[in-house]
């Protein structure tokens, strides 16, 4: 089927995103894109004609849009989670050569061609969940040669499968051994070439930095900021996961896309988001691994109206998880999210944490970029756990 034919799916409950659910209900896709959505009965004369596949009362959501994830990396650290369930400390796991460092030699030490296969199969398992959109970052070379190799790796991508790829500009991630106790040095003299280097080579589609006690300060990360927005690239940030930093509070000032993790965020930071305009990114699976205890601030992103977005913060250390619907079960049960909530946060608001307007609902004019699943409602999506429903998955409005 090309992209280019109208054809239509029909007999659907669908759920758009932007209203109630529609059913039995239609959608008219027309050169990759959604021309008309709504019921059957008032489908226009237009397209009367035009060829139907009937989805049997299947649901049909916008393809998952996973918008937080490190998933170009080498190596993992299964051994370095054996140790920690034998009580050794974050400190112990250092000393023995692991943490991010590990990640960062093995990463260093593999070609770009190694970093694409080992990345596949871990796109391959989200694109399996349904997923049409992914956000890849870089952050696991800590030097201007590797960052550049991950972006790149990252990029191709999205040539081997049916995927869209938005890149993000990770090097403020850790301060490697090289630079131990002068993070302000590596941040002027890595951080800031790489990143003038990523933006001329056309490899970066946002800035991301990690504000924390084991990473960088505010005042730090600012100058990363500063520099995206003088070359006119978005901003996100790793922001009060593990102790309050005012990471939250400068993105807000720097009118940010995103804040993600917010564990340690208070009633200032959700304010100055929503003043803002920014999305909360909350990621369930950090916080199921790491055992955290400390909940994000949901009842205050509620009151104040912060999109919430969730995401499976895939990486090697502290949230190996490739399955966004497993994300959506963790951010119901953990969080108390609603299911509304949960699917508006893996679609619309995805999406509005990237930046993407064209993608994460289903209208006229936006991407045909769906999802087809086995149930008869939204909430056995995040009812299950360790099930796949995916029945179909469209891209571009293209069966694959």
């Amino acid at each position: 089927m090309s992209a280019a034919e109208t054809h239509i799916l029909t007999q659907a409950r669908i759920w758009t995103g932007l209203g109630p659910d529609l059913s039995p209900g239609a959608i008219v896709i027309e050169g990759g894109e959604i021309a008309w959505v709504g019921h059957v009965s008032e489908l226009p004369d237009r397209w009367i004609e035009a060829p139907r596949q009937g989805v049997s009362g299947r649901l049909i959501t916008p393809a998952l849009i996973d918008c937080h994830t490190h998933l170009v990396h080498a190596g993992h650290r299964a051994r370095e989670f054996e140790m920690r369930l034998k009580g050794a400390s974050y400190a112990d796991i250092a000393r023995a050569g692991g943490g991010i460092l590990s990640t960062v030699a093995a990463t260093r030490a593999a070609s770009e061609d190694e970093l694409v296969e080992a990345a596949l199969p871990r796109l391959d398992a989200l694109l399996a969940e349904g997923v049409g959109v992914v956000e890849i970052k870089s952050g696991y070379g800590l030097d201007i040669e590797t960052e550049l190799k991950m972006l790149r790796a990252a990029g191709r991508l999205q040539t081997l499968r049916p995927v869209r790829v938005r890149t993000s500009f990770l090097g403020a991630h850790a301060i490697p051994p090289e630079y131990k106790y002068n993070s302000a040095a590596y941040i002027k003299e890595m951080v800031i070439p790489a990143l003038r280097a990523a933006h001329e080579e056309g490899l970066v589609d946002a800035v991301d930095g990690f504000v924390e006690s084991i990473a960088f300060s505010a005042n730090e990360m600012e100058e990363v900021f500063n520099l995206a927005l003088t070359l006119g690239l978005p901003a996100k940030i790793h922001a009060e996961q593990l102790s309050w930093q005012g990471g939250t509070a400068m993105a807000a000032r720097h009118g940010a896309m995103s804040a993600d993790h917010l564990e340690y965020a208070d009633e200032n930071d959700v304010k100055a988001m929503a003043e803002a305009g920014m999305t909360a990114v909350l990621l369930p699976g950090a916080f199921y691994f790491l055992r955290e205890t400390k909940l994000p601030p949901i009842k205050a992103l509620r009151e104040f109206g912060v999109p919430i977005a969730l995401a499976t913060d895939c990486n090697p250390g502290s949230s190996p998880l490739t399955s966004l619907l497993l994300a959506m079960n963790m951010s119901c049960t953990l969080f108390q999210l609603t299911v509304e909530e949960a699917l508006r946060g893996v679609t619309i608001n995805a999406a509005k944490a990237l930046n993407l307007s064209d993608c994460g609902v289903i209208a006229p004019g936006y991407r045909a970029d769906l999802a087809v699943w086995d149930v008869e409602s939204p909430a056995e999506l995040c009812y299950r756990v360790g099930f796949n429903p995916l029945h179909q998955r469209y891209f571009g409005g293209r069966p694959c």
